[in-house]
């Protein structure tokens, strides 16, 4: 099962080997998950339930618990529910299941595991590596493939290159493992859709050029005689809006900060109100219920704004999870949040500039990007590098803080069918013209030939479904 990023029908014109799968296989239109982001959407893919059950509202969101902003976790401990491989397992013990990069890997209960872990020094340096298990598995794919390519996997410099080592982990994986399942995470079409948008003739050659990579896997698979299925959890859509959501909450007086060395971090603890931006969606969360109002006026109106869900509109969206802010607002099309929150660009944290997804309050797609204001730029990178190689620490300060140069978003639930996600198969005629993401466990099941004994039917009153709600 391979998890193409970013794939749409739109984009599958440009890869040949993929279409060709889903001309001798099946196609359907994959409805995705609101959020449509990659947490949110791969924990309803393996349990089969949205976010208001398994609990992934969105790739971070404020842990109410320790009073912070953490996005990127990876203990699959946060998704609750009953997963693909339990279910598996239960119709066939001893089924395995190997993952390699999908998102929330570590502590899963799979056989095999590869995810991006750095090696986070003493002295503050950060060294590419990941996390394997079992453990001995790390080595044997470094010495094979070499190290994994963190700093190709996200940031200025993300290309094909980390796609590209995914996938020969997964074909050694196929070969010497021989897993069940194989669940493989390819990132390489959220890079330069976010950078050039998705009918930039750039991006279409993103999409060939993974086309072209991952056509071995595809071969040996069906040599083997392996189901191939292939998904995306989003379409990227075109983006020419930044909206500074967290600016509209701090001008109503509503955001706090404290301040050190002249730099402005966000306060969760003392705000009133502040928002974690993801994409096209912000959880807002409001400490107290009689600033609701005020939350509200501050943000109606503000361009780029579609829509706030209340309790009402978040479980219609199966968003009513207690991580979820107290409102979740929607962008408009072509718009999208920054999780900026100070006033002045030279009270900005110091890691605002950095590549740094675990400590900014809210996702940055500005990371892909070299500031393209500073003339000195690479320069300064080239100077950051050489530290790096004597062992010193160093700082890669190259991010902009201007947000316009992204020109890719997603995270809204798409407007048609040619802007969203797709579901291909090996197999003819296995599915329907449309797929919901809550039922692809359900599915990848029956294509396994396994029915899960805890959703059989059992005797002559389940023999049909009592109402909507109990239809697999």
């Amino acid at each position: 099962m391979l998890d193409v990023v970013g794939l749409t029908p739109r984009l599958l014109a440009h890869m040949p080997h993929l279409r060709a799968l889903a001309g001798t296989g099946s196609r359907a239109a994959l409805g995705t998950v609101l959020p449509a982001v990659t947490c949110a959407a791969q924990s309803t893919f393996l349990t089969g339930t949205l976010p208001a059950e398994h609990g992934i509202v969105a790739n971070g969101w404020y842990f109410r618990e320790l009073g912070d902003v953490l996005l990127w976790r990876q203990h699959n401990g946060l998704v609750a529910g009953d997963k693909l491989w339990d279910a598996a397992r239960r119709a066939h013990p001893g089924y395995t299941v190997a993952n390699i990069c999908w998102w929330y890997a570590m502590g899963a209960d799979t056989d095999f595991t590869v995810t991006p872990r750095p090696v986070y020094y003493a002295d503050g340096r950060k060294e590419p590596d990941c996390y394997t298990r079992p453990p001995a598995l790390h080595d044997e794919l470094v010495s094979r493939l070499g190290t994994f390519p963190l700093f190709h996997f996200w940031g200025p410099g993300a290309d094909l290159v980390s796609s590209q080592w995914i996938i020969d982990a997964t074909r050694h994986l196929l070969a010497t493992r021989r897993p069940d399942l194989a669940l493989t995470y390819l990132p390489h079409l959220d890079y330069d859709l976010q950078r050039f948008g998705p009918d930039d003739p750039r991006s279409h050659a993103a999409a060939t050029a993974l086309d072209t990579a991952v056509a071995p896997l595809l071969d040996d698979a069906r040599r083997e005689g392996r189901t191939v299925v292939v998904l995306s959890e989003y379409g990227i859509t075109p983006a020419d809006r930044p909206v500074d959501i967290n600016r509209a909450l701090r001008r109503a007086g509503l955001l706090e900060v404290h301040t050190q060395d002249g730099m402005e971090y966000l306060d969760p603890m003392a705000s009133r109100a502040f928002a974690v931006a993801d994409h096209q969606i912000a959880h807002v969360y409001v400490r107290r219920p009689e600033d609701l109002d005020a939350t509200r006026a501050a943000l109606e109106g503000l361009p780029g704004l579609e829509q706030l869900l209340d309790d009402e509109g978040k479980k219609a969206h199966g968003l009513d999870h207690p991580r979820s802010g107290e409102l979740v607002a929607l962008a408009e099309p072509g718009a999208w949040f920054t999780y900026y929150y100070w006033l002045d660009d030279a009270r900005a944290p110091d890691f605002a500039q950095l590549v740094e997804i675990h400590r900014k309050p809210g996702y940055d797609p500005a990371e892909l990007f070299m500031d393209p204001e500073d003339p000195y730029v690479r320069l300064k990178a080239a100077g950051a590098l050489a530290r790096k190689k004597l062992g010193m620490r160093y700082r890669m300060a190259v991010v902009p803080l201007d947000p316009s140069p992204v020109r890719g978003t997603h995270g809204r639930l798409p407007a048609s069918d040619d802007d969203g996600p797709l579901l291909l198969c090996s197999t003819p005629r296995a599915f329907g013209d449309r797929v919901a993401a809550t039922e692809v466990k359900s599915l990848l099941l029956t294509l396994a030939g396994l029915t899960d004994p805890a959703r059989e039917p059992s005797g002559e009153a389940a023999s049909e479904p009592s109402s909507e709600s109990e239809r697999p």
